[in-house]
């Protein structure tokens, strides 16, 4: 590209800086940014450019010049080709800093706010004193930061006449072939190894996006940490199994923890892992887990979230910013199958769940009756339509608690709540740069940002979760 200081084919030394959103090194040759995959902030490297646009471009890692002393060598055997982790050449330490300092940057470079120990630029206000800013803590992470998911979702392909299974090498939608994932529990790898053998012997044909022909499409697997119970699904483009029976048997003849095997049927064409059709073949419709001491129902399609260590970690730091003295009035607004809110409960006078998945506040429903709490609500609906109805109703909550999408909050939910003003807002957000904005939404409300905890749900892999803390400013 004509006028940039580097050019498609060539090679270059650049200084790599930082680390990018998708866990590329961030290099600088001659001013110009340039990602490049595999290499780590601190080291000199030759690299080869690749693509360009206009304020910067992508260039691989031809040789290391100089090595960062946070480099390990990678445990997973297939970790270059797969593109499940990012991080695995990336010491466990330093991964912890380089996300918290994913968050920092968020704060600063997005939301425009002031960070504790960070420069401050002149368009930087948290309607705070400049000089302390808001305190980003470090990072929580794990003390065993392997075997961690709780559920597995490998898509099945086929290679010289047998099943395949595995997950996508890095940007595409080839199948990496995988005998053991090293952040999966082992069962994990266990069925989906007993579901390989029994597939390819029993003639079984994969699932092809490219024709839309094939049966086995992928296998879901989910277990529980603290029950040790499994549950496996089989997604199928057609409604019947051959030789299901088999199937069944040879499952539970290698699993004996496995409670419930699941068939989901989905004969679109299309990405999306699940149909809409689940019925049990063998055994329970759920397994059941703990975070804390709550007691959760999982079915096939509920979301519970897949790091059960670290999520009690992350709810302890939400109830702990909540501040709960036994009488507050919660309002849990993204509340999917009530984990967070039956957490919150067991702290709070009454806890408001909403949830726009009809099916999700069922099964919060469900959990709430498991574990004898009486002091929850439940209800399905957009939160920033709901909320005001409850308000009519005499409902004044005194703290409201989000954990959106990644897209962030609604922002209607947002001028709800600087239209309830709670004393205080617990955010938990799984995307740094949806947090950064939705905050900048609420200083400008009135709140103040008193502290962020970022909590490492996913251990060797790019992603960052946070627990922020807003107070009302009228309250203080």
């Amino acid at each position: 590209m004509a006028g940039l200081p580097v050019q498609i084919g060539q090679q270059y030394e650049a200084e790599i800086i930082g680390i990018s959103h998708d866990g590329e090194g961030v290099g600088r040759v001659n001013g110009f940014t340039l990602f490049v995959a595999g290499a780590l902030p601190g080291e000199r490297a030759l690299v080869k450019v690749g693509h360009l646009k206009k304020q910067y471009g992508y260039a691989s890692l031809v040789e290391l010049l100089s090595v960062s002393s946070d480099r390990i060598a990678p445990d997973c055997v297939i970790y270059d080709e797969c593109g499940g982790c990012q991080l695995q050449h990336l010491s466990y330490e330093a991964q912890l800093r380089v996300k918290r300092q994913q968050v920092v940057d968020n704060l600063v470079r997005i939301g425009k706010l002031a960070v504790a120990g960070e420069p401050t630029s002149g368009q930087a206000t948290n309607n705070e004193d400049q000089d302390q800013g808001i305190v980003v803590h470090p990072t929580l992470g794990m003390t065993d930061p392997w075997r961690y998911r709780n559920k597995a979702q490998v898509p099945f392909g086929e290679e010289q006449g047998g099943l395949i299974g595995g997950f996508y090498a890095q940007g595409s939608h080839r199948i990496i072939d995988m005998e053991e994932c090293l952040i999966q529990h082992a069962a994990n790898d266990e069925v989906v190894a007993r579901v390989k053998e029994i597939g390819s012997r029993l003639g079984i044909r994969a699932y092809s996006e490219e024709t839309g022909t094939g049966l086995l499409r992928h296998v879901v697997v989910k277990v529980g940490f603290r029950t040790g119970e499994v549950m496996v699904v089989l997604v199928t483009n057609g409604a019947e199994i051959p030789r299901a029976d088999e199937w069944i048997a040879g499952i539970r003849e290698a699993l004996p923890a496995v409670k419930s095997i699941c068939h989901n049927i989905n004969v679109r064409q299309t990405n999306v892992i699940f149909g809409d059709e689940t019925r049990v073949l063998w055994g329970s419709e759920v397994i059941y887990d703990y975070i804390g001491e709550v007691k959760f129902a999982i079915s096939a399609r509920s979301f519970f979230q897949v790091n059960p260590v670290q999520t009690e970690v992350l709810y302890g730091k939400a109830v702990e910013y909540a501040a709960l003295t036994g009488d507050e009035v919660v309002v849990d607004a993204y509340c999917g199958i009530g984990t967070i809110s039956l957490f919150l409960a067991q702290r709070a006078g009454q806890v408001y769940g909403v949830e726009i998945v009809e099916e999700a506040i069922s099964d919060a429903r469900k959990n709430a009756e498991l574990n004898g709490m009486t002091n929850v609500h439940f209800e399905a609906g957009p939160a920033e339509v709901v909320l005001p109805e409850w308000t009519r109703q005499g409902v004044r909550p005194d703290v409201i608690v989000v954990d959106p999408p990644r897209k962030g909050c609604d922002p209607a939910l947002l001028a709800t709540i600087l239209e309830l003003r709670p004393r205080r807002v617990v955010y938990v957000s799984c995307s740094a740069s949806t947090l950064a904005r939705d905050l900048r939404v609420l200083v400008d409300g009135g709140y103040g940002v008193a502290e962020v905890t970022p909590v490492d749900m996913f251990p060797w892999t790019v992603h960052v979760e946070s627990v922020c803390s807003l107070i009302y400013k009228g309250f203080e």
